[in-house]
């Protein structure tokens, strides 16, 4: 480090900063990440890294994009019209996604994601269900239903784990002390495909409504 000139490549490309930085958010979390940090684990001068990637927020998106190209694109070519098979394996690779990342996984929830991976994941679903002749009304909110649903279901899974779900009072919760056993399955992939079997009959019903365009 000592003898690296400022400023100099030092043979780095957009690719191989957002490796490390992954590598660096996954042991350290992203509290503590940032550029200084990064260059010392790349063994280089700061400004080597604003070289190619110009700013700590295109740093993030760097990071996002690194993560999400982990999705390996499927279902666009498919022409059995099961769009609910697409979503389902879409949300079950973004699962285990977040659970592989748990320290990454907050900047893909709440940073807009406009990466070329993000765009194909979700050109996989949209046009599975245009095949299968959904409403465009249905198609154009189906990732933000998905997404919103998957956001906020895997937040508290990944920062939580099982002891998320606490010991309710049954004198002054019975009702939610009652359902506790219901819950044992917190974190799962079971417990997603449940939830996520009520998300896809909501959008196969609205496509259906009489008078959906």
């Amino acid at each position: 480090m000592a003898g690296r000139a400022r400023g100099t490549s030092a043979g780095l490309d957009r690719a191989r900063i957002a490796a490390a930085a992954v590598t660096l958010v996954d042991r350290d979390g992203l509290e503590r990440f940032g550029v200084r940090r990064l260059a010392d684990e790349l063994g280089v001068d700061p400004m080597s890294i604003y070289h190619h990637v110009k700013g700590k927020a295109a740093l993030l998106d760097a990071l996002s994009e690194a993560v999400l190209g982990e999705i390996a694109p499927g279902g666009a070519d498919d022409g059995d019209g099961d769009w609910q098979g697409v979503a389902r394996d879409l949300a079950h690779a973004y699962r285990d996604l977040a659970f592989r990342h748990p320290h990454v996984f907050p900047l893909l929830a709440t940073r807009a994601q406009t990466s070329p991976a993000a765009i194909s994941a979700l050109e996989s679903l949209v046009a599975a269900m245009r095949r299968a002749g959904l409403p465009d009304r249905v198609v154009a909110d189906a990732p933000m239903v998905l997404f919103g649903f998957l956001n906020g279901h895997l937040l508290a899974r990944t920062t939580e784990g099982p002891a998320a779900v606490p010991a309710f009072d049954a004198r002054t919760h019975p009702t939610m002390a009652a359902l506790v056993p219901r819950w044992a399955d917190f974190g799962s992939a079971a417990e997603l495909d449940r939830m996520l079997d009520a998300v896809l009959a909501g959008l196969a019903q609205q496509a259906a409504a009489p008078g959906t365009a």
